[in-house]
């Protein structure tokens, strides 16, 4: 009960005296919301020790208040689906296993399953909703470190969608970094491990072949996938949140 008690205490505290340090963007579509442990529309409930909760990371919910991060990190905002483990809480055990200074880490959940890239192009509602979480996530002080994007699944089903993968997302990046006044924000992104369809080269291919300053990208391929050949399974999660941690300390680690 006293170690409770003072877990509580660290958190409250760490809320009141707006400490955050590192804020990050999880955004794409559904293996970035978490789908790690769902069969047959529920989630087993197993959460990896890289997933646990710790009192210093935290995130920020539907309702734009802070509290203490916990799988699934995007119940609240994946909704109308069942939403389990990803990368996110293994991404942050990433950073602190790397042995940086990171304090208060504060995640920002955005992503929604099933979604092409054209439904984040600047104007829609998830590129709206996006930049104004992102706002919200620095009224009270910290900065945003930066955007991690796992999207582009539903991409492979047309060659036309397939083919304008790399132009839309070298414009999404601009525009982001144009929004939210952050000219060099890191944007790490996740090569696909699998597809909806049959351009799934084509996609990674765009994907590798981006060449924007600041943009790293990291390789999912040859993850171990669920039943459904599209989800990644729990630990396979775990893997990429691990794999995103360790090019953010190399590429952005040393960042002011």
């Amino acid at each position: 009960m006293f170690k409770l008690l003072m877990l509580l205490l660290m958190f409250h505290s760490s809320l009141a005296a707006n400490v955050f340090q590192d804020i990050f963007i999880l955004a794409g579509q559904s293996n970035m919301a978490g789908r790690g442990g769902v069969e047959h529309g529920k989630w087993d409930g197993n959460v990896p020790p890289e997933c646990r909760p710790n009192p210093s990371t935290l995130r920020l919910s539907a309702k734009l208040t802070w509290e203490e991060a916990h799988e699934p990190l995007h119940a609240d905002i994946d909704v109308g689906k069942t939403c389990g483990v990803g990368p996110g809480m293994a991404f942050v055990d990433g950073l602190r296993a790397n042995g940086s200074r990171i304090g208060v880490v504060g995640l920002v959940p955005c992503a929604v399953g099933g979604t092409k890239i054209r439904k984040w192009a600047r104007g829609t509602q998830l590129y709206s909703q996006l930049v104004s979480r992102a706002g919200a996530s620095v009224k009270d002080g910290g900065t945003i470190r930066a955007i991690l994007w796992y999207q582009g699944e539903s991409d492979t089903v047309t060659k036309e969608d397939a083919d304008a993968y790399k132009g839309n997302m070298e414009t999404l990046i601009t525009n982001l970094r144009t929004d939210l006044n952050i000219p060099s924000l890191p944007v790490i992104q996740v090569a696909l491990a699998s597809g909806e369809g049959k351009f799934i080269e084509t996609v990674r291919s765009s994907q590798l072949a981006i060449n924007l300053p600041n943009v790293k990208c990291i390789d999912a391929k040859g993850l171990a996938l669920q039943r459904d050949n599209l989800h990644l399974t729990t630990m396979s999660q775990v893997q990429v949140g691990l794999k995103l941690a360790g090019a953010f300390m190399d590429s952005f680690g040393n960042m002011p």
